[in-house]
């Protein structure tokens, strides 16, 4: 009899253990980490003359980027493009301001991407542009325009298009924009439609093609600079 008791009371201790999991209950969920807020961009400001850069050499300045911090935000990367040569360079920084070196009589685009630990979630501030500034410039060539639509990879069925861009010049002396358009790869090679607004409407496109285009921007003085070439299809 005592050896029924006994195995008794071992299986009802085992089953009481069982039951109760050891005590440890369910591991409580992580707390979800708020993603960065995207941050304000305060210098070189935008569509600007940069003149505070100190002189490296004589074909580089450095100068200090600075921007407001987006909310939740532990880190940032800065990416600073060449807007003659379209080449792209980016830093990772803790802070809000940073001091880069670049190219004298150059226009750039920059931006920065709000990060937080925790998160792959990232934020991107607007993109500004700034041309910086060289050694007895009176008169800036305009920026690269910035094509708008149709957008580049994009597929319409329509039989019109509208060429769409955006233009901006330091000197604010833009005198027009010469687009070209068609199916040549290289759309220099076809003939331009001279215009001073920033768009060209009901331009006639054939279903089953790829075009390309590009826009060159002109100035009162004879300055010019030429854009990114688009591509669109056609179905």
């Amino acid at each position: 009899m005592k050896t029924i008791k006994y195995i008794l009371g071992l299986v009802m201790i085992l089953g009481v253990q069982s039951c109760g999991g050891g005590g440890g209950g369910d591991e409580p969920e992580p707390t979800p980490v708020t993603p960065p807020s995207a941050a304000s961009l305060v210098a070189p400001a935008n569509n600007e003359e940069c003149i505070t850069g100190v002189e490296v050499n004589t074909n580089q300045t450095r100068v200090t980027f600075n921007w407001s911090a987006g909310a939740n935000a532990t880190s940032y990367t800065i990416f600073i493009k060449d807007l003659e040569t379209n080449s792209e360079f980016d830093t990772n920084v803790t802070g809000t301001s940073i001091d880069l070196t670049v190219n004298k009589n150059t226009p750039y685009k920059w931006w920065v991407v709000s990060k937080a630990t925790g998160t792959t979630q990232t934020a991107k501030s607007s993109e500004w542009k700034f041309y910086n500034a060289g050694d007895a410039i009176t008169n800036y060539a305009p920026f690269p325009a910035d094509l708008v639509s149709p957008e580049m990879g994009s597929t319409t069925s329509s039989s019109t298009v509208t060429l769409e861009w955006s233009g901006s010049d330091v000197d604010n002396d833009i005198s027009s924009y010469d687009v070209y358009f068609g199916t040549n790869t290289d759309p220099l090679t076809n003939s331009p439609e001279s215009t001073t607004a920033q768009k060209i409407e009901n331009k006639s496109v054939t279903s089953g093609s790829v075009y390309y285009w590009q826009v060159i921007t002109k100035d009162d003085v004879g300055n010019s600079s030429t854009s990114e070439v688009f591509q669109f299809k056609t179905q």
